[in-house]
């Protein structure tokens, strides 16, 4: 085993044990001293048809991402990887980001995927900043909206909760900016990957090596030619546009559903929408894996005041559960399935290589 793939396993085992205690003690907190019977009771009453729209809504939010992706990267390249191959990466980009700080593992292991079945690492790396781009840009237009157009709702219901709104909104704002630069601004990214080497070098991390600075130029190169024809596909970046946005709004009409299909009354199904866009753009870019735990605490706040106590924490359970730790396990078992499948094609490439070795005869 080398060093690489080491340090790979010791990095993901990390990333579970903190994953895995932050899940225990959120478990722990929302499950800690509740009424089973009433809990029970009150699940038993969801309705079946809003149950299946809930789950359909939550996987959606998957399939649309991995949409996107195969529809970039057929503009740019159209031998590139089909959509089932495509929205594979997205799940698997799900999972990834779910158990690390801040979302931060999702795209570099989709980026290994991508490259390892065939596409250029320029055209993937474009096309999912483009998709990250356009994901935060979608909840930064949303959340500024409401602070314009729903200012005294959003204050009432978010009470002290409203700084820490404040707080996720800027910080959207800024990563939108960054990821913004870097795309229209190559040569300050290649400074900043030359920076990079340079710092990890005299660290002794990585040798010196002429051969990568000459794959960094020509990836720049086909970075800044992805970009340049991204740009020019104007109507087409609008419909991703859109469906970026049906995208973010299917989590928020999850919620929605799970309000109908308890048969609360009393709130409009576009105020528990907004509501749960709130929570989105409060806890989205906390540093905490899958935003767990501050996502639960903060739904709790909100909602208290649109579910009735005996619904609130079932409607937790279920919108929650379904959004996130129902796409996670879906998410894990396609990571599974991907990595048994591909390991079983390279040791049929490896027997194939073996079978087509002749002996060597002896005289």
């Amino acid at each position: 085993m080398n060093t690489e793939r080491k340090q790979r396993i010791r990095k993901n085992l990390v990333n579970y044990i903190v994953f895995l205690l932050i899940m225990g003690l959120t478990f722990y907190t929302v499950l800690h001293g509740q009424d089973w019977d009433q809990i029970w009771k009150a699940l038993k009453g969801l309705s079946l048809p809003c149950l299946i729209q809930i789950l359909v809504a939550a996987l959606f939010f998957v399939c649309a991402e991995g949409g996107m992706i195969w529809y970039l990267l057929r503009m740019i390249n159209p031998d590139s990887s089909g959509i089932c191959r495509c929205i594979s990466y997205s799940f698997i980009g799900f999972f990834y980001s779910g158990i690390t700080p801040s979302s931060t593992g999702g795209q570099p292991v989709q980026l290994y995927y991508m490259k390892k079945d065939g596409n250029a690492l320029s055209d993937s790396s474009v096309v999912l900043m483009t998709v990250a781009l356009l994901y935060k840009f979608v909840l930064v237009i949303i959340g500024c909206a409401m602070l314009l157009f729903w200012y005294d709702p959003l204050r009432s219901y978010l009470q002290k909760y409203f700084g820490l709104y404040i707080l996720g909104l800027v910080l959207h704002v800024v990563l939108v900016a960054v990821l913004l630069a870097v795309m229209v601004a190559p040569e300050a990214m290649k400074k900043l990957i030359f920076q990079v080497e340079y710092f990890l070098t005299r660290l002794r991390i990585m040798r010196p090596s002429d051969q990568r600075a000459d794959k960094i130029h020509q990836f720049i190169g086909g970075y800044q030619d992805a970009v340049r024809f991204l740009v020019k596909q104007k109507y087409r970046m609008l419909l991703i546009l859109g469906i970026t946005f049906l995208q973010r709004c299917s989590l928020f009409f999850l919620t929605g559903m799970v309000y109908r299909g308890f048969s609360q009354e009393g709130t409009g199904f576009l105020t528990v929408m907004l509501l749960q866009a709130s929570v989105s753009v409060a806890v989205d870019m906390l540093p905490l894996p899958g935003a767990q735990g501050i996502t639960e605490l903060l739904y709790c706040r909100v909602f208290s005041q649109v579910f009735s106590q005996a619904y609130l924490m079932p409607s937790l359970y279920v919108a929650r559960g379904s959004s996130f730790y129902f796409v996670l396990a879906v998410s894990l078992l396609i990571v599974i399935l991907n990595e048994a499948v591909r390991r079983r094609g390279e040791m049929m490439k490896g027997r194939q290589r073996l079978s087509a070795v002749k002996p060597t005869s002896v005289s």
